[in-house]
């Protein structure tokens, strides 16, 4: 998978791009990223943004420098790019859209950054608007790296074990069952019998009575 970043804060990804899975999958060959400054394809590298017409506080990131960018992407790429645009009017992210995106060949997130971008950027992409929750960030930067390691991790290779990725929360709607390691007690607190007891049928009983279980307490609307 290719995976396009358009960004005014290209640094604010370096870190989270050069470690764990997301590191990992780089490394086997199995995802590309690629960052590019939104800033770089403005006409004059210091305008990126103006004040809204109208009024209203705060700056909106100018049409031109976004297109541009796109444009000049799109044509060195040389193939079609799904694009997606982080905004918090966007449809909420989750795991089904996550393995929808997980499928896609080549990504390109658009960041956006202030107030906000330009309304003719939304009108004249073919972009699909994403949210990572009813809340506002300062920009899109941290809801693209949110979106990049929950698709990244389901593409296949990427994680060494097919079973963390299918028994995982949101996976089947239900939340994933409590986890257990070594020590067998630890401050009065021990493992289950069953998971210790060797017999994988009623430990795959007690897994989903328990994810069950927790769904109904913290999450009953996946349930419903």
């Amino acid at each position: 998978m290719r995976i396009d970043i358009v960004t005014l804060f290209p640094e604010m990804f370096e870190g989270v791009l050069g470690h764990s899975i997301l590191r990992i999958a780089k490394e086997k060959y199995l995802v590309q990223y690629n960052l590019f400054n939104i800033r770089e394809y403005a006409d004059n590298r210091r305008c990126v943004d103006d004040r809204p017409y109208g009024g209203g506080p705060g700056m909106v990131i100018k049409p031109e420098p976004v297109f541009n960018a796109i444009e000049a992407i799109g044509q060195q790429a040389g193939i079609h790019s799904k694009k997606i645009l982080l905004t918090p009017q966007g449809h909420r992210f989750n795991q089904s859209i996550a393995k929808e995106l997980a499928r896609e060949p080549y990504l390109m997130l658009i960041c956006g950054h202030y107030e906000g971008f330009d309304e003719r950027i939304r009108m004249g992409l073919d972009a699909f608007e994403l949210s990572i929750g009813d809340y506002v960030l300062s920009g899109g930067e941290i809801p693209a790296m949110v979106v990049i390691d929950a698709v990244v991790r389901l593409i296949p290779g990427v994680l060494g074990d097919l079973d963390s990725v299918v028994n995982e929360s949101f996976n089947g709607d239900l939340l994933e069952h409590p986890q257990y390691t070594r020590p067998a007690e630890y401050r009065g607190m021990k493992v289950p019998e069953v998971l210790i007891s060797g017999h994988h049928q009623k430990i795959k009983e007690w897994q989903k009575e328990h994810a069950m279980k927790r769904t109904r307490e913290r999450r009953p609307d996946l349930i419903e």
